[in-house]
């Protein structure tokens, strides 16, 4: 079953739809269920995530600002307007270089 706060057919700033928290990295679901779901993050300047795994395939577009995403030890310097996909399990860590936003779309295969 899918889970969301929002209703259907109703539209919404997207990027607005989280706010940068100074103390931590903020994590918003827009929608999710079994098979993966949408999030959004808002990053500080300077903020990190340490390195993990992916938990499914992934999109990642950058809504605002500037990202550093090191994935399998390789850096790309990211911004907004950028997007790029990213397999499940793949170790990978961002570092903000600005306040940014970023929109996950997170599908998880059988």
């Amino acid at each position: 079953m899918l889970k969301t706060d929002y209703k259907f057919g109703e539209v919404f700033p997207l990027a607005s739809q989280v706010k940068k928290n100074e103390s931590k990295v903020e994590f918003r679901d827009i929608m999710n269920n079994n098979n993966g779901g949408v999030a959004l993050l808002a990053f500080s300047a300077g903020q990190d995530l340490a390195s993990h795994l992916a938990p499914a395939e992934v999109m990642v577009q950058v809504l605002e600002g500037e990202v550093i995403f090191t994935m399998i030890d390789r850096r790309q310097h990211r911004h907004a307007g950028e997007f790029f996909l990213m397999g499940n399990g793949v170790p990978h860590s961002v570092h903000a270089v600005t306040d940014a936003k970023v929109m996950l779309v997170k599908i998880k295969q059988d």
